[in-house]
């Protein structure tokens, strides 16, 4: 029988979001035959805290949840400086994940005190946040992040030791993709024809309402929430939760300049305002039209 890879879950400041869409994984049972949770926050496990913290016992995993700081006035565990107990599961384990936005680049929590509060590696976008410098470290962002990016990696990780990672330290095999890739709404957003309002299954989000799937490295809409749907299909923009920048302010708005949005991740801005402008001045009469009309 194989081995079972072995896990341990520290949380920082967080809401705890990660942790409940990790425990909603389908396959849970599948993974578990597959890893042992020696402690995690919310799950009653064999060992106590102070039993493994205590242990000098090396283990396969550090997962972190939550931003950081090494300010002991913020934050705390079991009376115990959260940066000694971390320091003291790092060195023990052979690979450190970042699980979401906050532990990644600070997210929402960061917001508070950014020179206080960061990610493991980076704050924001600079390197530089809770340590210097890691070899052993891969950030998994989103706000939650979705259960298949950790569990993917975790076994890619287990089987393979090592992953190609992009500048920010996420998995390619991941966040390669933009979370524009696979959305229903891009016959509309590669037309300019604008979704009127929240909710409705026609028009793109990007030109009033702020999505920023364009712009935001995910799979999600490759491989939906609960295998169902997303943000997008279900008529509500990208937040764009798993890039550095999150979250931006005014969500729900597409900031603009002289008129014009932010112009899609890997394209020029003369390149983009001129198919752009070209594509405005066609209307094509089926987009126009809504998708399921009760009335015809």
């Amino acid at each position: 029988m194989k081995h079972k890879s072995t896990i341990v879950w520290l949380q920082g400041l967080t809401c705890n979001g990660n942790s409940h869409s990790f425990l909603n994984y389908p396959q849970m049972p599948s993974f578990a035959s597959s890893f042992e949770m020696i402690y995690h926050p919310l799950i009653c496990g064999a060992q106590s805290f102070s039993t493994v913290l205590e242990s000098n016992e090396h283990f396969d995993f550090l997962i972190i949840e939550g931003a950081l700081s090494h300010d002991e006035r913020l934050l705390q565990r079991f009376g115990i400086p959260f940066y000694e107990i971390l320091d003291n599961f790092a060195k023990r384990a052979k690979h450190i994940i970042c699980a979401g936005s906050c532990a990644s680049f600070g997210g929402i929590f960061r917001l508070r005190d950014p020179e206080k509060i960061t990610g493991a590696l980076f704050s924001g976008k600079e390197k530089g946040g809770y340590w210097l410098e890691k070899s052993n470290v891969v950030n998994i962002p989103g706000c939650p992040l979705h259960p298949r990016w950790l569990v993917e990696t975790l076994f890619a990780l287990r089987d393979r030791d090592t992953l190609l990672l992009d500048e920010f330290l996420r998995p390619k095999e991941v966040f390669a993709y933009l979370a524009h890739h696979g959305c229903l709404r891009n016959e509309y957003f590669e037309w300019k024809v604008d979704s009127k309002q929240l909710g409705e299954k026609e028009g793109c989000l990007f030109y009033e309402h702020g999505c920023q799937g364009p712009m935001s490295h995910a799979n999600c809409n490759k491989i939906l929430w609960n295998g169902v749907s997303s943000k997008t299909r279900a008529g509500s923009p990208c937040l764009g939760c798993t890039e550095f920048d999150f979250p931006r302010r005014a969500l729900f708005e597409t900031q603009k300049n002289m008129s014009l949005p932010q112009t899609p991740f890997g394209i020029s801005k003369r390149a983009y305002y001129t198919v752009a402008g070209v594509a405005k001045s066609f209307k094509i009469e089926r987009l126009e039209k809504k998708l399921i009309d009760e009335n015809h």
